[in-house]
């Protein structure tokens, strides 16, 4: 494990919110986290371990404190929509994919501007199937384009077959993804079939890599995150590599998860940000990151910050926000913060029958330093809305 100079200027406040943050998290240890038996997913204990081989640990500076009104409701861009990717095309067009909260579609959104979301209409563009693989809980879709082709990433199950979970591609060959035909690709390939989830998709210097969530060979955790060479749609280069697996107490709290992978490349770094814990009030995300110029797929190009940047704010009434990805504003230059949270504690039942996870999106920030600040304490504020010259 490598240690290195702390790029932020403060490591005290966020301890103090982390602090404060532990404290919420235990009083609500009553609420449980019942997730479907489809995840295949096994209690966690809630001492952390060590962190995992190839990673470095590094303090992230808390944001600004920004006060805000305890009556203040967070306003959501789609309600009822969690792990919310907003694709934007390099015309400045939007396209909204989420999941939906009966587990059981894929829909699509289209809008010439970020806002414009709120309003668009929702279509369907695939349902699950009656049986068999992909018949249930469908998670987590993303879309991408690329070979001149828009791709869906996604995870299902097979009904009534517990850790059946695994990452399917629908493809469409249309110029708009809200036409035409989706096929279904079939299973994404990996060395190892088991519980699987969270694939996104990026490119760096001509090679697309594949970013997932899997559970570890040896089986002691529900997920880790790991990455590799795209070299089709629907497989995975031969070297995987685990980039984090969750081993901080604050990564295992109700179970032990790395997920939600999301990838943003600015200021000589590729910044991946994911979620981690259960999905009530203790999800929360981290950060990992590599250089630009590094080799990817060596685990010890990559460095974590043993604290998350993300996590519930009670007087915002934010709680368990996580499963982020990133876009641009209407501006094309404003980085925008894409997210899911609730914005009350107690839930209507478990994590994931309760459908109130909505998306919401603020203006993504960076430290002096470079590096991405989600605003840990500031309310979302408004994003900008003139395109660029």
């Amino acid at each position: 494990m490598k240690f290195i100079a702390n790029p932020f200027s403060s490591f005290l406040a966020i301890s103090q919110q982390l602090s404060a943050f532990t404290g919420l998290r235990l009083a609500g240890l009553a609420l449980g986290s019942c997730l479907l038996a489809a995840c295949g997913e096994s209690k966690a204990p809630t001492t952390a371990g060590a962190e995992s081989a190839g990673t470095s640990s590094v303090a992230v500076e808390a944001a600004p404190t920004s006060e805000a009104a305890v009556d203040d409701v967070p306003v959501a861009l789609v309600p009822q929509r969690a792990d919310p990717q907003i694709h934007r095309t390099q015309d400045g067009h939007y396209y909204f994919i989420a999941t939906a909260p009966n587990f059981d579609r894929i829909q699509l959104r289209s809008a010439s501007s970020l806002q414009g979301i709120a309003t668009a209409e929702e279509v369907t563009v695939w349902e699950k199937r009656e049986s068999g693989t992909m018949s249930e809980n469908i998670w987590a879709p993303e879309i991408h384009r690329f070979n001149n082709t828009w791709y869906i990433y996604f995870a299902a199950g097979e009904k009534g077959v517990g850790g059946s979970i695994r990452m399917y591609v629908l493809a469409n060959e249309s110029a708009d993804p809200m036409q035409g035909e989706w096929k279904e690709l079939g299973l994404v390939k990996t060395a190892r079939d088991s519980f699987s989830l969270d694939a996104t998709v990026f490119e760096h210097k001509g090679q697309r890599y594949l970013v997932w969530a899997q559970r570890d060979p040896e089986g002691t955790m529900n997920s880790a995150l790991y990455i590799a060479t795209l070299d089709s749609p629907t497989q995975v280069g031969e070297l995987e590599v685990e980039i984090t697996r969750p081993t901080l107490d604050w990564e295992i709290q109700g179970y032990k998860v790395n997920e939600g992978a999301a990838v943003i490349i600015r200021n000589g770094k590729i910044f991946i940000s994911y979620s981690a814990s259960a999905t009530d009030h203790r999800y929360a995300v981290g950060l990992v990151w590599a250089d630009v110029d590094a080799n990817l797929l060596d685990k010890n190009s990559w460095q974590k910050s043993p604290t998350p940047i993300f996590f519930t704010n009670e007087k915002l009434k934010r709680f368990g926000p996580g499963h982020n990805s990133f876009t641009l504003a209407d501006d094309g230059k404003t980085d925008v913060l894409v997210y899911h949270a609730r914005d009350y504690m107690a839930l209507q039942g478990s994590p994931l029958s309760d459908p109130n996870r909505h998306t919401y999106v603020r203006p993504l920030e960076w430290t002096a330093e470079g590096f991405p600040d989600f605003g840990q304490d500031k309310p979302d504020a408004p994003l900008p809305t003139n395109p660029a010259p």
